[in-house]
């Protein structure tokens, strides 16, 4: 009898054979392309990373950061090839200038205004970032929350990276930090009073705005029969809010399934995106009670997810988020955000109009070049005509031969 390899059951991806044809049949229709909503996920690629190199200038000294630093940090930031490259490549948002023998990089003054302007943002979003961390407690087990695990999906929620030190002990009638093992990756943030006001889902709230049982939407071409069908039932049970404890109910049952998808509905509610990695979420396991295997869950719901393998990394966007590919409610740190975006957009535009300039300069030079060379072969060859032959100098030319001929027969001529 084989042995079970162990390293499968550490894969979160990994799922039994007797589920792999079911997996298989999920795919084929819920993993289907939809060129608006790869769109959406592939329009923030270029600038995560450049936020990314924006936040690594703003901490290093006089906030100038050399560019062989940045390269050691390009690994961490899955890029290849030459930092100094992909910084030249924005030039409305990297100023890239040669101190003696080595390369610097600051950001311009239009990123520096665009940087403060996010900052501030988020001094006026406070009350919102407090709202969004009490409700991950509340939903989560023992209503804690280790630090290192949150720190890797606080840019989901727009967190601050220092909100540690600026949000949690300010607010200490809700929140406080605990280590019950004295080890220091096991720090925690805890929940310290239940907000009533913070307990209630994103569907819950649109039911009561529009005066209906909530319900989970199903944003689906009305041609996907089946798929209509399959959330027609799912949604003729009760909804069962996220922030209830799930005690009671059964591992498996329908109740537990609704309850579970309501929790990833509501956590992606509260990113700024709409979205999150797959594999992210799958770190808050066991504090969110969440399925091993998650990516089959929500590939039973094409509806109300939308999963994609973009770039190798497995994702999951809220469909009713988007109209499109835009965002339909837009976090004002996005705004913030997204003006980013289009001075990023502004530098690649004109970094490419100078490439394009220069290929034309360098192309008129050929030209010339090559006529230039043209016409010296020209001229060589015309003077290798000139030197050879019988020595009768330009008798050949029908001019020459005229005059001399008119000098020939023409009496008048002494």
């Amino acid at each position: 009898m084989l042995r079970k390899n162990p390293s499968f059951r550490n894969n979160p991806f990994y799922v039994p054979h007797s589920l792999q044809h079911l997996v298989r049949k999920f795919s084929l229709w819920s993993m289907k392309k939809e060129p608006d909503l790869e769109s959406a996920l592939s329009r923030n690629r270029r600038w995560v990373v450049n936020n990314q190199i924006k936040n690594i200038i703003l901490r290093c000294p006089e906030r100038v950061a050399p560019v062989k630093f940045l390269q050691k940090k390009f690994k961490n930031l899955d890029l290849q090839g030459k930092a100094l490259n992909w910084l030249k490549k924005y030039p409305c948002c990297f100023d890239v200038y040669l101190e003696g023998d080595e390369y610097y990089c600051r950001l311009t003054k239009r990123m520096m205004f665009l940087a403060e302007e996010e900052e501030a943002v988020k001094d006026m979003q406070e009350p919102v970032f407090v709202e969004r961390l009490g409700k991950l407690l509340m939903m989560s087990s023992n209503h804690r929350l280790n630090v290192v695990k949150l720190n890797e999906i606080k840019r989901n929620f727009g967190f601050p990276d220092d909100y540690l030190i600026r949000i949690v002990p300010k607010y200490s009638d809700m929140f406080r930090v605990v280590n019950y093992t004295g080890r220091r990756s096991s720090m925690e943030i805890e929940l310290a009073s239940w907000n009533p006001d913070f307990a209630v889902s994103a569907i819950e709230a649109a039911a009561r705005k529009q005066g209906s049982e909530p319900c989970f939407s199903c944003s689906l071409p009305s041609s996907w029969v089946k798929s209509w069908e399959r959330s027609r039932k799912f949604n003729s049970t009760p909804y069962i809010s996220p922030y209830l404890e799930p005690r009671g109910l059964m591992e498996g049952s329908m109740e537990m399934e609704k309850r579970t998808v309501g929790l990833v509905h509501e956590l992606l509610s509260l990113t700024l995106w709409k979205k999150a990695s797959i594999l992210k979420l799958g770190h808050f396991r066991r504090e969110f009670g969440l399925p091993e295997k998650l990516n089959v869950l929500l590939l039973k719901h094409p509806g109300i997810f939308y999963v994609s393998n973009k770039y190798q990394i497995y994702t999951v966007l809220l469909r009713e988020g988007y109209k499109g590919s835009e965002l339909i409610d837009k976090d004002p740190l996005v705004v913030a955000k997204e003006k980013f975006g289009e001075l990023m957009q502004d530098g690649l535009h004109e970094y490419n109009r100078r490439r394009h300039l220069l290929n034309l300069e360098k192309k008129k030079k050929d030209i010339v070049l090559r006529g230039l060379e043209k016409n010296k072969t020209r001229s060589s060859e015309m003077s290798d005509n000139d030197d050879g032959g019988d020595k009768l100098g330009g008798l050949f030319d029908p001019e020459e031969r005229k005059r001399f001929y008119k000098v020939l027969f023409d009496d008048t001529v002494p």
